[in-house]
């Protein structure tokens, strides 16, 4: 999704693949395959590139240590994306910062985690520190007799290290506050927004976050802003957020990516610059674009693998249905549960209810098969 920006600016894109079938392939010409976690591939690949960057938050720490030592320009740099690797890491950056967090401890054994359930109440949130993502590496418990199960001790063996608890936060609904600062420090951020998850999944995006009280909107933003200033983020970063109603400045942070994210593909069609143009001013080290919306609101839909095999062959009734939509096709597999695409509709201040609507009629066509 970042190629044609690149290709607007005439900045190459190149891309090390985990393998030849993989959808970026498909976009950026040269595109080496290789392993994220060997350094030596990192180092190749570096070798013939300015600036190095990232679409998710797996490369190992040491090695960007390693590469930025010997001249890579590592952007976002390893001191700051560990921030988005480390869940404890995180906390303790957010907490430092002054910064609304949940309630959270470092569990090292079932013993500390009861602790901190009976202290906390229960139920309560266990997360792997690394690797988790969608749902991935996290488990609720909902009495001390869980916490002493056997799926946790399985997690305190099998992590080198203590693993993240947090209190199950009561929050009406989730947020997302996305900025982008440049290593010379420019820093803009685009419109809070509402995030809708089901099963642990990114479904909808809502931008601007409907009814969303202005202060909490401008404190949520400046939250980010001090994030990405404050632990030196080049690039986009992602803030989610648990709205809160009276409790603190109305949210609480919950994750980070460093990366463009899915709560800002809305972007590509409905922000005067994409978070995947801004990545690259970014890393860069461009002027950034402006951020505001071209029309008064913008939804985004993601569509799952779901019955329908032929994505191509459902595109005459989805464009049929919908033709505000625009759809973007991710070029993955189609299985089920998959993220393989999302749909973006823009409209006035006051369409969200319908964009909703025609959204996910659209997407639905292309699960589906079928208007």
């Amino acid at each position: 999704m970042m190629a044609p920006s690149a290709t607007a600016l005439g900045i190459e894109l190149r891309v090390l693949a985990e393998g030849p079938d993989v959808s970026a392939v498909a976009a950026v010409p040269t595109a080496p395959v290789g392993d994220y976690t060997d350094l030596e591939a990192l180092r190749r690949f570096a070798a013939d590139v300015d600036v190095l960057t990232f679409d998710h938050e797996h490369v190992p720490t040491e090695h960007l240590h390693a590469l930025l030592a010997e001249g890579v320009a590592v952007r976002p740099g390893p001191d700051a994306l560990v921030h988005a690797q480390d869940k404890l890491r995180m906390r303790r950056a957010v907490q430092r910062l002054g910064l609304p967090n949940p309630r959270w401890a470092a569990v090292a054994d079932a013993d500390e985690l009861v602790a901190f359930g009976e202290q906390a109440g229960w139920p309560v949130v266990l997360k792997t520190p690394r690797g988790g993502y969608d749902g991935k590496g996290v488990m609720v418990l909902d009495t001390a007799a869980d916490a002493r199960g056997d799926e946790p001790a399985q997690w305190f063996a099998r992590t080198d290290g203590p693993l993240l608890a947090e209190e199950k936060v009561p929050f009406s609904r989730e947020l997302s506050a996305l900025v982008a600062r440049t290593p010379s420090g420019e820093v803009r951020a685009w419109p809070v927004v509402e995030s809708i998850q089901v099963a642990g999944v990114c479904d909808e995006v809502l931008a601007p976050a409907p009814d969303l009280q202005p202060a909490v909107a401008t404190a949520a933003a400046h939250a980010a802003r001090t994030l990405a200033t404050e632990l030196g983020v080049t690039g986009v970063l992602a803030v989610e957020l648990f709205e809160t109603p009276g409790r603190g400045p109305g949210f609480l942070v919950n994750e980070l990516a460093m990366r463009p994210h899915n709560s800002g593909h809305w972007t590509m069609d409905g922000s005067v610059t994409s978070q995947f143009e801004q990545h690259l001013r970014a890393v860069l080290d461009l002027p950034l674009g402006e951020t505001g919306l071209i029309g008064g609101s913008a939804v985004m839909k993601n569509y799952l693998g779901g019955a329908n095999q032929d994505l191509f062959g459902a595109y005459r009734d989805a464009m049929g249905a919908e033709p505000r939509a625009k759809i973007h096709n991710y070029g993955k597999a189609v299985r089920p549960g998959r993220k393989i695409g999302h749909v973006n509709i823009t409209g006035a201040a006051d369409e969200i209810p319908e964009l909703r609507r025609r959204a996910s009629r659209a997407a639905a066509v292309l699960r589906d098969g079928r208007a």
